[in-house]
């Protein structure tokens, strides 16, 4: 136990004595005795646990945790403290022969700011050795409630070691004056029967149990006498008794100046409750995790720098070891018990070495106070502690929840948790008590299915757990199932508006789905593997996972043979995609070519028009303008031929581009038109909308900008009528570009500012990239070349974060145009305001840019 430091200002009275926790002197009669710092340790700690057999051993260890003491030590150590509470008959402090120490006067509640005379409550309230941190929210919140008249019984649930004990405790102990000390603390721990909790309760209120006279009888009588003086009963750790809950209901029943607070990871589920979840302290933000100034500011690093401090007293955080804190906290879930039992372990590994150990949170945090009840000294016993408590359905689908290491919904948890039927009981009903116990956590009311959740902490338990019992192949592999079934649901055939629900819904599986993944390629599944693979592409390239999409890809590539052709030709078209959006162009071209060798020894005749169309856009960027027509022509012929009207009109939009490029103005204008006319005659729109756009190219590629800016405002009437954002956001861009070049700032930068708001919403980070360096180009035009630097770099960074360059074509045009800028300012002054765009946050690169112009 640290030193408490006389760091505690709330007076606590026992026998005739007052404690000044603030001062460490206790005071009787007039008369003030100062104790010495370890003196005073040995006295809070026989306050704390008063009325039970302390051991030498126990008391040693308590007091001198880091080191090694003779038996002298403590004796004279209690021998100032008897001397101090003039203890010389044991009336307080008793000595059992060879076994220990117990602490037996009476006891009273602290009373803040007040002389502990004051204060007729008879039993204790623990006197807590450390401060509370960030709970100042919740600690307010129950405050309120406990002084709402209306308000009769409130409930602290959370997950084990959430820290509902302590935020109870320190309610209890700031309101006592309120309830003029009538504060009853009940330790439910150690009770089996829930038959023996009145008996708990009488003996915490002092009340005697005589004449056979049932206790709760007794307890009823007692608050009924007590008329109008208020009383506040704290319950700790009632999950285990629930059944008792009709004894809270009786007691309440009687007095009406009763209020009771438990501590519980399942509600009591009595009228008239009210539940307070407690939940984990916030984590770390991102901005955050470089200044250790910033981070002591979050409570839980905080709680860790504190807890490491009184172990390790030289400990502190700077900025080698802030990011490992910082990493270690999240890794645990912010749970006020595992950063406390983590940081115990500053005294042998530093935070570094700790995070790298910490791949089995349940092995490492370990070895927490002997104090303690047994259940907190490891996070094993805490949640050991919960499981027990759970019936057999229940603890089946809690482990096998445990394979969602992205949350689930009531559907997800029914299609992989009970496909053997053999849960017993309906698994809504399962999952309404796991929320009740605090085990499983909603975490989602949005428009769709609410979604469910479990901490990091249990999920490792709960699959240690699957692992044991044998069924977590099955597990897993049904919940790889049901993630190939969502992934499939984003066919090509999707609208806008169904697509966008489609992303969104991947956004929040895509923990799951790269478990399954995982999982897939760990068993050799390469049917399901591809499968998966190949329907989240589109994701992927949406979504702008580039890398990682190229990693499963390959993955997939290396470990299948010639027996899965048709897949792998399909993932070497896509993987020609990704890598010509991260600018290698090599290993496109690498990838085109296979997937055409491989649709030609398939005599796939829509892989081959795909795979010729991949092979000319790739010659095109690299410049190779010659093979990219003769690719697209080839390409447009097998798209004629297999009869696919909407491929044949995209295919010519390719090749307008190409022929652009080229300076054949004449032939690409033939090609749009013929493009256009397919679109008109299916009647899509957006695609006729785009025929228009490649119109505003050529024209601007000619330098005639009103025909370009006519064009470009046609395309994007017409996107707008398609409902097209992608469309729209393309053509603010093309309009924001002309507006510029004629000097018409304001329009050009309402044109960057509607296309990036759109982008945004999109959450498509090329397009955002795209619109910075559209209003970089702008604020050089208006003469603010230190500006235009900022969000040029800020696009530079984005494009870098996601892997996504710039075609070198474009990027070659892009640097030309702020050449001048770079020239316009110092060296010094030009570098500083690259280096602040480089630096910005993308939320505050994106504020950066909608600022309003100069008038």
């Amino acid at each position: 136990m640290a030193s408490a430091g006389y760091d505690n200002s709330r007076n606590y009275r026992f026998g005739d004595f007052t404690l000044d926790a603030g001062r460490g002197t206790v005071l009787r009669a007039g008369q003030e005795v100062k104790l010495r710092p370890k003196v005073y340790d040995a006295l809070v700690y026989f306050l704390e646990n008063r009325g039970r057999l302390i051991g030498k051993e126990e008391l040693n260890q308590a007091l001198w945790p880091d080191a090694f003491v003779t038996d002298d030590s403590l004796v004279q150590c209690l021998v100032e403290l008897r001397r101090a509470l003039d203890d010389r008959d044991q009336q307080i402090l008793k000595t059992v022969p060879r076994r220990g120490y117990i602490f037996v006067a009476d006891m009273g509640v602290p009373v803040e700011g007040t002389p502990a005379e004051s204060t007729p409550g008879r039993y204790r309230i623990p006197l807590p050795r450390t401060p509370l941190i960030g709970r100042e929210r919740e600690l307010a919140a129950v405050r309120q409630l406990l002084l709402d008249p209306a308000i009769r019984l409130v409930t602290l649930t959370g997950a084990g070691g959430s820290g509902k004990t302590r935020l109870g405790l320190q309610a209890a102990i700031e309101l006592a004056a309120h309830f003029e000390s009538r504060v009853y603390f009940v330790s439910l721990a150690s009770i089996t029967d829930p038959d023996t909790v009145a008996t708990a309760v009488a003996e915490s209120m002092g009340i005697p149990q005589a004449g056979g006279r049932p206790v709760r009888d007794l307890l009823k009588e007692h608050l009924r006498e007590s008329g109008a003086s208020a009383v506040l009963l704290l319950l700790d750790n009632f999950e285990h008794i629930l059944p008792a809950a009709s004894l809270v209901v009786e007691l309440l029943e009687a007095s009406s100046a009763l209020k009771v607070l438990a501590t519980s990871r399942a509600a009591l589920r009595v009228y008239g409750e009210h539940e307070f979840p407690v939940p984990p302290l916030p984590l770390p933000e991102p901005g955050e995790i470089e200044s250790p100034e910033a981070l002591l500011r979050n409570a839980a690093v905080a709680l860790f720098a504190q807890r490491a401090a009184a172990v390790k007293p030289d400990f502190t955080l700077n900025a080698e070891n802030a990011p490992a804190v910082a990493e270690i906290c999240s890794r645990v879930d912010g749970l006020p018990l595992a950063i406390e039992l983590a940081a115990a372990r500053v005294k042998m590994l530093p935070p570094q070495a700790m995070l790298v150990r910490l791949q089995s949170r349940l092995q490492l945090l370990t070895a927490g106070a002997r104090d303690l009840p047994e259940r907190q000294q490891t996070l094993r016993n805490t949640i050991d502690w919960s499981f027990g408590l759970l019936n057999e359905s229940e603890q089946k689908l809690l482990c096998r929840l445990g394979v969602f290491p992205g949350g689930f919904t009531l559907e997800g948890a029914e299609a992989v948790c009970d496909t053997g039927s053999d849960l017993g009981a309906e698994i809504f009903d399962v999952m309404a008590s796991l929320v009740d116990k605090s085990l499983i956590l909603q975490t989602d009311h949005g428009a769709g299915e609410p979604r469910f959740t479990m901490l990091e902490t249990i999920r490792e338990y709960c699959l240690e757990r699957l692992g044991e019992d044998g069924g977590e192949h099955a597990v897993r592999r049904a919940h790889a199932a049901y993630c190939v079934v969502l992934a499939e649901e984003g066919n090509p055939d999707l609208g806008e508006a169904e697509r966008a629900v489609w992303l969104a819904r991947c956004d929040v599986e895509h923990d799951n789905f790269r478990a399954a993944l995982d999982f897939l390629f760990q068993t050799a599944d390469l049917a399901w593997a591809f499968r998966l693979c190949l329907a989240l592409f589109r994701f992927w390239e949406m979504r702008e996972h580039l890398a990682e999409g190229r990693a499963r890809l390959e993955t997939a590539l290396r470990l299948s043979g010639p027996e899965y052709a048709k897949e792998r030709g399909k993932a070497c078209q896509y993987l020609s995609a990704i890598t010509t959006a991260q600018g290698d162009f090599s290993a496109a071209a690498w990838y085109a070519e296979q997937s055409l060798s491989i649709s030609r020894n398939l005599g796939d005749q829509w892989g081959i028009a795909i795979s010729l169309n991949a092979r000319a856009i790739i010659a095109r960027d690299r410049g190779d303008y010659a093979a990219s027509q003769s690719n697209l022509e080839e390409a447009l012929v097998c798209w004629r031929a297999l009869g696919d009207p909407v491929a044949v009109a995209r295919c010519l939009h390719n090749l307008a581009n190409l022929v652009k490029g080229r300076g054949d103005y004449a032939r690409a204008r033939g090609v749009l038109q013929e493009a256009a006319q397919i679109f008109a005659e299916i009647g899509d729109r957006s695609g006729a909308a785009w025929s228009l756009s490649q119109q505003g190219d050529i024209a601007r590629e000619q330098g005639d900008l009103a025909a370009a800016h006519d064009s470009y405002g046609q395309a994007l009437a017409a996107f707008r009528l398609a409902g097209d954002r992608w469309g729209i956001a393309r053509s603010l861009t093309d309009l924001g570009y002309v507006a510029c070049e004629q000097s018409d700032h304001e329009t050009a930068h309402a044109a960057y500012r509607e296309c990036l708001e759109i982008y945004t919403t999109l959450g498509h980070k090329r397009g955002i990239a795209r619109a910075l360096e559209g209003f970089a180009c702008s604020a050089w035009a208006r003469g603010e070349p230190a500006r235009a630097l900022s969000l040029a770099a800020a696009a530079a960074r984005v494009r870098q974060r996601i892997g996504a360059p710039l075609l070198p074509l474009e990027q070659s045009k892009f640097d030309q145009s702020l050449s001048v800028a770079w020239q316009s300012l110092d060296e010094r002054d030009s570098r500083a305001a690259w280096e602040q765009g480089w630096a910005m946050p993308l939320e505050e690169a994106i504020q950066y840019a909608r600022e309003a112009i100069p008038g």
